[in-house]
């Protein structure tokens, strides 16, 4: 019975309720990437505040490696713990729990404390980590949020919308940290061969502190949300209740739903084939036989993507070194505002459009010709990358 009613659902008209999914799932994703990649230009902050002793007031590369992977193991765990969770108690509790770990989180990261370096960023690294747990339950339950939501004839587009949010999310958080820097620079008013000024420690916390905002504010606009009709008739099992949110949020009235459900009463009343049983556990014989193909090429080829994506996100400083002005010609707000304004440039002139063309055209082509030209295009873009620097023998600074 339930999936007759839900074709209501995919036969939709797109219409206003669709956009506001977007943009409230696409939060999420708008939260977790600025959480994520605010943490480069920080990272030169932390440099001339607590490493200003070393050549460079370079962060030594394991600690730098460790801020950076914490968010990034703590999104690992979220993911498979909120990801359990959404299936059991719902899209909607789960995404609201992990966008309110987020907020918390991001407040805490702005008190990281101590009495020592290793204090503040030990207590920094043990946040970020419970910064990226939520930011691990907020990334899958947002794309699963708006298929759900979503009709059949849009779902792609729907979908690479929500996730192209990311890019937002990476030019905002540039955004805020170029403007924290350029007012505390101007109103320090530091020469670079200045000591860096107590006010530098303020800077970097309130960076961090921004990005409880948004996640607050999509907190609120999801608890203003129904449970996804799909969950509530396919999991729950309440198929009246999922008719009601469909007939609440979507053009979609009870009357159609009920001729669909006769519809379906009928044909089972005409053959005595029983349908296939869809209960069967995670990782089961019957999954893999189903599901386990796909998952596997899906899962493999985003771990592929992403091993580029962050790596070359999260270093951009380091690949694109030649590029930046000089360290000694910086004082410690305009080294983080360059850092800042590379990543809001790259974000510009590729990671968005690169989403927006994707929004438009995988409805049209598909998905795998989109996710090959994907690929491709990132293999020519880093080759171009790299070709430089083993041609001239440039190496990166350690």
């Amino acid at each position: 019975m339930a999936l007759k009613v839900l074709s209501a659902l995919d036969s939709a008209k797109t219409q206003y309720y669709h956009f506001k999914a977007i943009v409230v799932a696409g939060m999420g994703l708008f939260t977790d990437a600025y959480d994520l990649f605010c943490i480069p230009p920080i990272m030169k902050l932390l440099g001339r505040i607590y490493y200003s002793h070393r050549p460079r007031y370079e962060v030594p590369a394991s600690v730098t490696s460790a801020m950076l992977g914490t968010a990034l193991l703590g999104t690992v765990t979220g993911q498979l713990v909120f990801g359990h969770l959404g299936d059991r108690v719902g899209r909607r509790r789960v995404y609201g729990l992990s966008l309110l770990l987020m907020v918390i989180s991001s407040i805490w990261c702005g008190f990281s404390m101590g009495t020592s370096r290793t204090c503040v960023l030990l207590s920094l690294g043990f946040f970020r980590f419970m910064l990226g747990v939520g930011i691990g339950g907020d990334y899958p339950l947002s794309a699963t949020i708006m298929s759900e939501f979503a009709n059949r004839k849009k779902r792609g587009a729907f979908i690479a919308a929500v996730f192209s949010m990311q890019g937002f999310g990476i030019l905002v958080s540039s955004t805020v940290t170029m403007v924290v820097c350029a007012v505390f620079d101007k109103a320090t008013n530091a020469s670079p061969g200045d000591e860096t000024p107590e006010v530098a420690d303020l800077a970097w916390r309130l960076i961090l502190m921004a990005g409880a905002v948004p996640a607050g504010l999509t907190y609120y606009w999801r608890m203003m949300m129904p449970e996804t009709a799909r969950y509530t008739a396919l999991v729950e099992r309440n198929v009246e209740q999922a008719a009601k949110d469909m007939q609440k949020v979507l053009s979609v009235s009870l009357s159609q739903i009920a001729e669909l459900q006769e519809e379906e009463q009928q044909e089972a009343s005409q053959t005595n084939i029983p349908p296939p049983s869809n209960n069967y556990p995670l990782l089961s014989k019957e999954f893999l036989r189903r599901h386990g193909r796909d998952l596997f090429a899906c899962a493999t080829a985003w771990f592929l993507v992403d091993i580029v994506f962050y790596s070359s996100n999260l270093f951009q400083s380091q690949i694109y070194h030649r590029y930046m002005p000089h360290q000694n010609k910086l004082n410690a707000f305009q080294e983080a505002f360059h850092v800042a304004k590379l990543q809001a440039i790259i974000a510009i002139c590729s990671t968005i459009p690169g989403y927006y063309a994707t929004v438009y055209f995988i409805d049209r082509i598909g998905r795998v010709k989109i996710q090959m030209m994907g690929f491709l295009f990132m293999g020519l873009c880093l080759l171009a990358i790299g070709i430089p620097t083993s041609c001239t023998g440039a190496t990166t600074p350690t």
